[in-house]
């Protein structure tokens, strides 16, 4: 017997054909994950413009507005078997504090209101900002408004206070659970006390914390994950972002398996009760095709508060789920609380209720129902 929330998703037109758990599906509507509403009511979709894209649901952006910039280029000295720097190619390069401050300069005339700041690590898996940090606090003091997310890989306590004084609005780090993981898939002679060590260090300040935890990042296989939930959960950060490794990146020599869809919506869930005042957020990072609209509906229904780049189909199901949908464009792990630290002058992403009551309309011979009443809201 079909559960009401799976004759939902067979109703919306681009889930239809999606193989989803229906066991999984039920525990997460009898959980109420959603009904329940509180921090799981309001879903944001993000889309940051470093990456293109569209759907049916979501339309219309800012070009530049919310650029990523590496200040090592494409180059990295880990080589980590799930990525192999090709997460730093589209990166905007500004290798010297100058062509930083060059490069944030033309992309505010161009209208940036906000960035992501990241670069490859050395052999300890640490990204060397030290000489950009007077160019970092030079940028937010002529543009104030400017918000600044910074990867900031492994610190310690004086490296973090740098950051802060530099004017960071938001620090990331992946939290690694596993020791195997560190050393088989990033090569490193560090350890997971080290990881914490630097959540703690990050935690102590003043700026917005929001640590990644990337699933299936063990060649594709769940190992260290839920421990890094645990010290995540240890030390409360602002948000969580959870991303699906995506097994394209690597050598052919260390292959991995596509991470099983199913299995991510059960880590959601323990996610979801685990930090249950803490914003948590499907980021961009995550296989493509078919598994991404597995993952994405299994993230809605979890309770998730955030997806950057939702799989067509996803708003629409939020929506029909009761959940108030709003759109921001701008990365996911600008989060914090319950808001977006989004910029009042720029009207973001909008959904276009519009389009998808036609489409609605085109398919009613195969579909019962419309989108009347559905509460979007556009940010």
């Amino acid at each position: 017997m079909k559960t009401p929330w799976l004759e939902i998703i067979e109703s919306i037109e681009p889930l239809d054909g999606v193989d989803l758990d229906a066991a999984l599906v039920a525990e997460l509507a009898s959980r109420g994950a959603v009904s329940g509403g509180g921090i799981a009511g309001r879903i944001n979709f993000y889309t940051p413009t470093f990456k293109a894209y569209a759907t049916s649901e979501i339309a219309g952006c800012i070009k530049n507005a919310w650029p990523a910039v590496s200040i090592t280029g494409g180059a990295c000295k880990l080589g980590c078997d799930h990525c192999q720097a090709k997460i730093l190619e589209p990166m905007i390069p500004a290798r010297t504090p100058d062509e930083l401050w060059r490069v944030v300069s033309g992309e505010i005339a161009r209208g940036a209101q906000g960035m992501l700041l990241s670069g490859g690590s050395n052999h300890r898996n640490e990204v060397e900002y030290n000489a950009f940090y007077p160019t970092i606090r030079r940028i937010k003091d002529a543009f104030s408004e400017l918000r600044i997310a910074l990867h900031t890989a492994l610190v310690d306590r004086d490296i973090a206070l740098r950051m802060e004084e530099s004017g960071i609005d938001v620090a990331m780090m992946d939290v690694i659970g596993a020791q195997d993981t560190i050393s088989q898939v990033y090569h490193l002679k560090r350890s997971v006390a080290d990881f914490e060590r630097s959540l703690e260090c990050l935690a102590a300040t003043s700026m917005k914390v929001v640590p990644h935890i990337v699933l299936g990042l063990h060649y594709g296989r769940m190992l260290g994950e839920w421990n890094a939930l645990e010290i995540v959960a240890r030390h409360q950060p602002d948000a969580l972002v959870l991303v699906v490794v995506m097994p394209f990146y690597a050598h052919p020599a260390r292959p991995f398996v596509t991470p099983d869809a199913r299995v991510a919506g059960r880590f959601f869930i323990d996610a979801r009760e685990r930090l249950t005042g803490i914003p948590l957020l499907l980021g961009c990072a995550r296989p493509a095709g078919r598994i991404k609209s597995q993952i994405d509906a299994y993230a809605v229904m979890a309770g998730l508060n955030g997806i950057a780049h939702p799989a067509d189909g996803i708003v629409e199901l939020a929506a029909r789920l009761g959940r108030e949908v709003r759109v921001s464009a701008a990365c996911c792990s600008i989060a914090a609380g319950e808001e977006v630290l989004a910029l009042e002058s720029y009207s973001g992403m909008r959904v276009d209720p519009a389009r998808v009551i036609a489409r609605e309309r085109a398919s009613a011979r195969r579909r019962a129902g419309g989108l009347a009443g559905i509460p979007v809201v556009a940010s």
